[in-house]
């Protein structure tokens, strides 16, 4: 049995970089981590107010000692790690982006939670201890080097703390849906006055609670808010959107950092739409044909619901 530790989340971003005789880069956790010896990708937590692709860049660069450059979004998983040396249980949502060498030279490093960094050919990696989600993303079967808890633990879906300059801050991990039906119809929801962006056309889905994967919570969000079942097709891409003092139903201005996932998926028998979530954040939700989305004003669009609508070609 795993004892009491405190939750936290946290998002992270890491990197899957590979050199011209196809060996891929990873790190070695030190004894300063909670699994030493253990391999995984490049990368490192989400700062707040930071874009991911940053982070993977300024990650691996600290971790490496080589500048890379982004290509192209991979994945995008979720785990739970228990760090008992912490007194800690952490929910991460990890970023897998494919990444390019521009330049530098490998360091080794002393005294920080990862200490060498090593091109690996695939043989080679089957035969390390890996990290889980390094093994996911690299379509590798590896035996868990992580302690998990026992239990979920309980954990709020909003949680905002107070910052250095004393302002609260949140950052939130959630998943949204191009939603696409057999009349070539998207589903829209909008967003319920009270709330950042009331009026405003959005996205079915919203936050993914602790231990939930990003797939899994967007299928339960859009059944939760409007009544439709849907079918996973595709990771479009991953937005993230700062607002330095938004305000909503909490009544006091937030530091609110958004890492939003969107996703295609197709409802293959849309119903009659239900919004069941009634007092949250979502005043209605209908289907919107093709033609109509294309003709909706930019500033009736929430900000993540043009991205992912230019993403799947739709705007």
């Amino acid at each position: 049995m795993t004892p009491a530790l405190e939750p936290l989340r946290r998002i992270a971003a890491y990197a899957v970089a590979t050199d011209p005789d196809g060996r891929v880069l990873l790190v070695r956790a030190s004894s300063r981590s909670g699994t030493p010896g253990v391999w995984s990708l490049p990368g490192g937590a989400v700062d707040h107010g930071e874009d991911p692709n940053h982070t993977v860049v300024r990650e691996t660069a600290a971790e490496t000692g080589l500048s890379i450059s982004v290509s192209g979004l991979r994945d995008v998983l979720a785990d739970m790690r228990s760090l008992p040396h912490r007194g800690v249980t952490i929910h991460t949502d990890r970023l897998i982006y494919s990444a390019a060498v521009r330049g530098g030279k490998l360091i080794d490093r002393v005294g920080q939670p990862t200490d060498l960094a090593r091109w690996h050919t695939v043989e080679e990696v089957e035969r390390l201890r890996l990290r889980p989600f390094t093994a996911d993303a690299l379509g590798l079967s590896a035996a868990s080097a992580d302690l998990r808890p026992d239990e979920t633990p309980d954990f709020p879906s909003f949680y905002a703390v107070p910052g250095p300059d004393g302002l609260h801050r949140a950052q939130r991990f959630a998943a949204y849906a191009i939603a696409t039906d057999p009349a070539d119809r998207v589903l829209l929801t909008r967003v319920a006055p009270g709330y950042p962006g009331a009026g405003r056309w959005h996205l079915p889905g919203g936050g993914t609670d602790y231990g939930e994967q990003p797939g899994n919570a967007l299928i339960r969000e859009l059944v939760e808010e409007t009544g439709q079942v849907g079918r996973l097709i595709s990771l479009l891409g991953v937005a993230s959107h700062r607002d330095a003092a938004s305000l909503g139903p909490e009544g006091y201005p937030i530091d609110w950092h958004g890492v939003r996932a969107f996703y295609r998926v197709v409802v293959d028998a849309p119903t009659d739409v239900v919004v069941k979530d009634v007092g949250g954040s979502t005043s209605e939700a209908c289907w919107v044909d093709l033609t109509e989305v294309a003709a909706i004003p930019g500033d009736r669009l929430t900000e993540v619901t043009a991205e992912a609508l230019r993403a799947a070609r739709l705007l």
